[in-house]
């Protein structure tokens, strides 16, 4: 009988001190919004979550354009962007029903993740494949016809093992990564199933945008992947997510306190869109401001955030025609 695989990584202080650091955050976290975040502030790091996944991948979308695209607006844009937003929000969404561990799940999610744009959604790949920057191969993945047996392994590790969840999303994240088990969407979907494993040791980190954090450290992500793969283990990797993790909550926390302390504004700025669309000139002057930058930080970009206001031109935000107003519902 063969020995049940054990990834290799290593646990080292720092990875320690950040599971404490994260553990101390999420304590915090739960304590001043309760179980559950509002759902207008869980839609709103959703999208983020989307739009920075897919930046990740090149997808040219603003965050604006992607909020649109979840609403059914018209979106001036590459139908292939289009369609990557539509299939993320829909596989985020689907999340929920999805056993980390169960093979057929995680086909399923690259199905939906990836529908229209590949030839073989929700299926392995049967060819060889790389990662190159520039003319340089920076990783060479196993054999394709190794694929399904590696995913098992690893899939198995995951069911049984007892490493401290926040751990084991990351070492799932980058093993699955290494395998490299399809043709494409494997960043996205090592992305999103890191989430998936979170969510299920605690709920609100279904809606940490830590994707935001890793796009805005991409070179770092990268570094970290190739220095694991040259260590032989994860553990380069580990810490590098961990503390993207951290950061995510981190500046989730401060962006809580700052939308406290601007409550009053966003409600004032809800109030004066009541009879519906304004420019921000005209939002200004109701609101009785003469600073835009002002406005800008305290009214109109936490309403924005939190999905509570949208644009009426989200294709062409900078538009000398845009308008804002209060989204439906709200």
């Amino acid at each position: 009988m063969s020995t049940p695989y054990e990834p290799p990584f290593t646990l080292t202080p720092r990875v320690v001190a950040l599971v404490a650091g994260i553990c101390e955050a999420l304590g915090r976290l739960a304590g001043r919004e309760g179980v559950q975040a509002p759902p207008a502030l869980r839609r709103g790091n959703r999208l983020r979550t989307i739009q920075a996944s897919l930046a990740i991948e090149n997808n040219s979308l603003t965050l604006e354009q992607v909020t649109a695209v979840i609403a059914g607006k018209r979106v001036l844009g590459a139908q292939k962007e289009i369609q990557e937003v539509r299939n993320a929000f829909a596989a985020y969404e689907a999340m929920e029903s999805w056993k980390p561990w169960a093979a057929k799940d995680f086909l399923k999610a690259h199905q939906i993740l990836m529908t229209g744009l590949v030839d073989r959604p929700g299926r392995y790949r049967t060819g060889g494949v790389g990662i190159a920057q520039g003319e340089k191969v920076v990783h060479l993945a196993p054999p394709a016809d190794r694929v399904t047996g590696l995913m098992n392994d690893l899939q198995g590790w995951l069911k049984r093992t007892d490493v401290h969840p926040l751990i084991a999303s990351c070492v799932f994240h980058y093993e699955m990564e290494f395998i490299h088990p399809f043709a494409d969407g494997n960043g996205r979907m090592g992305r999103l199933w890191q989430t998936l494993i979170l969510s299920r040791w605690k709920p609100v980190l279904a809606y940490l945008p830590v994707e935001s954090v890793i796009r805005d450290r991409q070179s770092e992500y990268y570094q970290a992947l190739a220095a694991s793969d040259k260590q032989g283990q994860s553990t380069v990797f580990i810490e590098f997510l961990l503390s993207a993790l951290l950061q995510a909550l981190q500046e989730t926390a401060w962006t809580d306190q700052v939308s406290d302390q601007v409550t009053d504004q966003v409600k004032a700025l809800l109030k004066c869109l009541d009879k519906g669309p304004l420019t921000a000139l005209e939002c200004l002057k109701k609101l009785g401001l003469s600073h835009r930058p002002t406005f800008r930080k305290n009214y109109l970009q936490p309403a924005l955030q939190a999905g509570l206001v949208e644009m009426t031109l989200p294709d062409r935000p900078n538009s000398r025609f845009q308008k804002y107003r209060r989204v439906k519902g709200t």
